[in-house]
């Protein structure tokens, strides 16, 4: 594999681009300041150069575009809604890399509201897909904050989680079929509805979470379930993350059944959306060290819901739990409190420079986790930040870090390196992992050799040689180089 990293040499771009240009057309093949949106990471933590962006229309131009590719040994960075928090779509600064975007498939190709099935091709954003379920009186549950630029391709590429992964599971778990372009320009067509089916190696689950390195997702089949006759959301003012804890222990043994989502934000962060997001507001009378964002679901025609979840947080509050609480009348005071959480990414943005520390532990460690990886971080940057927010539902804690007040922004990132492997310490004495949803992208993939060394790391690289042999599909993300499997 000694030139799976190598630039792609000149005369092989050269003789490529033309035949692209026809293939593609004036719609499928930007270049120049057409091309630069696509050369930027979210985060805008790097910024690299292509000689193209490819926009194919269909499977077929996917497929040819990896023939050709490969005939001329010219690597391709796939991309979706571009919304990579690890740096996991974007071209390298060499020149050297196509794009490949995927926005162009965006068709739904078939719901069936008896098999609670749908198929839509990979650049559908979530959001869309979500809406074209809704209307059949379906829900596909998966749902994160940048849903409406997400494009399923990257969500099943990344393995997304996001709010409903502690009832329905991440992006795993709700799919059933692929249709997946290999390196070759070969097509894997498995797109099977089947919820059985026992015929060998679980190839689809090989795709869903490999970050665009082995092959390119263009359409899935993915489980949908019943639309909700009743939803209930709530928002709590709790001490800590024990308190939080707690209250989650007490939904479950409840009704586990219903509760779809369990988020937790620290007092600080609900503070920086308060201050940067236009509109938001806190819906309860005192501010808190931190909150808790519930909800609660059921396709039962007789729901009692509400009061349900009322007698869970009256019991609370009259042991001091929960300090304050409100329920949402409406869909608009629903959407108001969701917004609360899901603005956290974009209000940090707006606050500063931030270093991502996306990580699980099990779900009775969390508040030992915000704990002693705060405690960790305050030493190494005094004045730092620390933002916990996501879902504690499952163990999956975006353990965030604002630069000190008044600080020098790239100062601070210098040193993102070292605060995120204080953060990986605490994560692995714990027994997490230090990427719970986002991925290893570019920007981690130094910790795989500690976390996934000896021979787990050694045959995800024999998968990829096996695969990809010329190491064309996006170099340099999630594998680390050569050489380095400790």
């Amino acid at each position: 594999m000694a030139s799976e990293h190598e630039p792609a040499a000149a005369s092989g771009l050269e003789a490529l681009i033309p035949h692209l240009r026809t293939l593609l057309g004036q719609r499928g093949f930007l270049t120049g300041a057409e091309a630069e949106p696509y050369c930027e990471d979210w985060r805008r933590l790097a910024h690299g150069r292509t000689p193209a962006v490819l926009r194919p229309a269909d499977t077929a131009e996917v497929a040819e575009i990896m023939r050709l590719c490969t005939a001329h040994r010219v690597p391709v960075v796939p991309q979706g809604g571009n919304t990579s928090m690890v740096v996991g779509a974007t071209p390298d600064a060499s020149g050297t890399e196509l794009v490949l975007s995927l926005e162009r498939l965006r068709q739904v190709r078939a719901i069936d509201p008896l098999d609670m099935t749908m198929t839509v091709e990979a650049g559908l954003t979530l959001a869309a897909a979500r809406e074209a379920a809704a209307a059949s009186g379906c829900m596909f549950p998966l749902t994160i904050a940048s849903e409406g630029s997400a494009q399923i391709g990257g969500v099943l590429a990344t393995n997304a989680g996001g709010n409903n992964t502690v009832r329905y599971g991440n992006a795993r778990d709700l799919v059933l079929g692929v249709e997946v372009v290999l390196a070759d320009g070969s097509v894997i067509n498995a797109l099977r509805k089947l919820r059985k089916d026992n015929t060998g190696y679980c190839l689809r689950q090989l795709f869903v979470g490999s970050e665009g390195t082995l092959g390119i997702i263009t359409a899935a089949v993915l489980k949908l379930v019943p639309q909700p006759r009743a939803r209930e959301v709530a928002f709590c003012a709790v001490s800590g993350p024990e308190a939080a804890l707690e209250l989650f222990s007490r939904l479950q043994r409840h009704d586990a059944a219903s509760l779809q989502a369990f988020e937790y934000v620290s007092g600080p962060g609900i503070a920086l959306v308060l201050r940067h997001i236009p509109g938001a507001t806190l819906p309860l009378s005192v501010s808190s060290p931190a909150y808790v964002l519930i909800e609660v679901a059921t396709s039962r025609e007789d729901a009692t819901l509400r009061d349900a979840l009322e007698s869970v947080l009256a019991q609370a509050l009259e042991e001091d739990l929960v300090q304050d609480a409100v329920i949402a009348e409406n869909e608009a005071q629903r959407i108001a409190i969701w917004r609360l959480r899901e603005e956290h990414s974009e209000a940090q943005k707006r606050e500063g420079a931030s270093v991502k520390n996306d990580v699980s532990v099990p779900v009775s460690r969390t508040p030992a986790l915000i704990a002693r990886a705060s405690e960790v971080c305050a030493r190494l940057v005094p004045g730092i930040r620390p933002v916990p927010f996501g879902h504690m539902g499952d163990g999956n804690i975006h353990f965030n870090l604002l630069q000190p007040v008044d600080a020098d922004p790239a100062a601070f990132l210098a040193r993102q390196e070292e605060l995120m492997e204080a953060v990986a310490e605490v994560v692995h004495e714990l027994e997490g992992s230090f990427s719970a949803e986002h991925g290893v992208g570019k920007l981690k993939t130094g910790l795989m050799p500690s976390w996934r060394g000896g021979a787990e790391l050694e045959t995800m690289r024999r998968i990829k040689q096996a695969l990809d042999p010329l190491g064309l599909f996006n170099p340099g993300t999630m594998l680390p180089p050569e050489g380095n499997a400790a």
